[in-house]
């Protein structure tokens, strides 16, 4: 007689833990089982509140995704986590099957941010905002809004933005067509840091503003800028002037994008639309690996293992995958198969090309996202002067 309460129990505890599970990869903007195949909105048109300090250095907003919409994380001042970094931003990319969030990184040079341009010294390829010198973050006030009476770190130099689109996103119909260069893959070898808490916090805090969608706001975010991280009800809070492009609905958008099936085409601009990999070998090389930098040589160690553990089982099932469906290819021969018979096994390798790179797409967001908040933790007894050490002095 007490049988059917017990499974109850079980049955709870078990969807517990999977709302847990996903509630865990909605923050890391890619879960299992979520393929994004919507681009975000433009880019929103708005100024940058006046810095607050030296050593601050403007992060740009960006859209993230969580709950089925995205939503605008404000730009806004943080402090550079060591004296001698920048900031590289996150970027949406389309990788043949979904959307993937590049996430940024705090390094000594500026990488590859999918040539969005972001305003304000990130018009597309590196930074033209400020530079560090003999320890201090100097300010290039054309494209910054300085208080020169405070900081006095500033010079002037005029920059040319020749990327005018408002496009949020690299790849796809549509999207940004820059590459990395052979200085931005050097870039991504070097040293990082993951995002600062401060920046954590203002993602955390625009994800929880309904205001901050979308679907809500139709990519003119009230909210656009901040003079500091979470500062939402601020008097030096932005909004947006305007939307960066007409907002459509993601109803209207959906149809846009390439989708699973559909050979490779050209838009009306004539510029080539990638179409799905089809086998593993088609597929782009599996993303190079990030060094860990928390502070602590074990937990690099162990960090790097994992992601080397991680890239490593990655690869061989891309090789398992790939014998597979050549073994396919081999027995269609033998048997002499008819055209229409070799179509629908080509169509079955891509859905499984496909659900492959879902996959370890999704892999990876964990990995880092579980990573960032163990490190999260490990930070939560550290007082501010540990988390944001001061700039050095001359």
């Amino acid at each position: 007689m007490r049988i059917i309460p017990a499974i109850r129990s079980v049955c709870l505890l078990l969807f517990a833990l999977v709302m847990l599970t996903m509630s865990r990869s909605a923050s890391a903007q890619i879960g299992f089982g979520l393929s994004i195949t919507i681009g975000p909105p433009a880019i929103p048109v708005y100024v940058q509140p006046l810095c607050p300090a030296e050593g601050f250095i403007w992060i740009p907003g960006y859209w993230a995704y969580a709950d089925d919409d995205y939503y605008w994380v404000p730009g806004t001042w943080v402090m550079a986590p060591e004296v001698g970094l920048l900031w590289t931003p996150g970027y949406w990319g389309w990788n043949g099957v979904a959307f993937i969030f590049h996430e940024g990184y705090w390094g000594p040079e500026v990488g590859f941010y999918g040539g969005i341009n972001y305003g304000f010294g990130y018009f597309g390829e590196g930074y033209q905002g400020g530079r560090w010198n003999n320890g201090q973050f100097f300010y290039n006030r054309t494209v910054n809004n300085i208080n020169v009476t405070n900081i006095h770190n500033v010079y002037t130099t005029q920059v040319t933005n020749t990327t005018f689109s408002r496009v949020s996103y690299n790849g796809g119909n549509g999207g940004i067509t820059a590459r990395p260069s052979p200085a931005d893959e050097a870039a991504a070898r070097e040293k990082h840091i993951a995002p600062v808490a401060a920046q954590t916090q203002q993602a955390q805090a625009a994800r929880a503003n309904p205001e901050q969608r979308a679907s809500a706001n139709h990519g003119k975010p009230a909210v656009a800028a901040t003079p500091k991280p979470g500062a939402f009800t601020d008097r030096g809070v932005v909004a947006a002037r305007q939307a960066g492009a007409p907002y459509n609905p993601a109803a209207n958008r959906a149809a846009a994008q390439p989708t699973a099936n559909v050979p490779a085409s050209r838009s009306g601009n004539g510029t080539p639309r990638p179409s799905p990999a089809v086998h593993p070998n088609d597929l782009p090389p599996i993303a190079p690996l990030v060094r860990p930098d928390t502070g602590s040589a074990q937990r690099d160690r162990e960090y790097q293992q994992q992601q080397e553990q991680l890239r490593a089982r990655q690869g061989q099932e891309r090789k398992e995958l790939q014998q597979k469906q050549d073994e396919d290819h081999q027995r269609l021969a033998q048997q002499k198969a008819d055209e229409a018979r070799k179509q629908q096994v080509e169509r079955q390798h891509q859905q499984q090309t496909q659900q492959l790179q879902q996959k370890h797409a999704a892999e990876i967001r964990q990995m880092r996202e579980e990573q960032r908040q163990r490190q999260a933790h490990q930070n939560q007894g550290k007082s501010p002067r540990e988390e944001h050490p001061p700039l050095e002095k001359p």
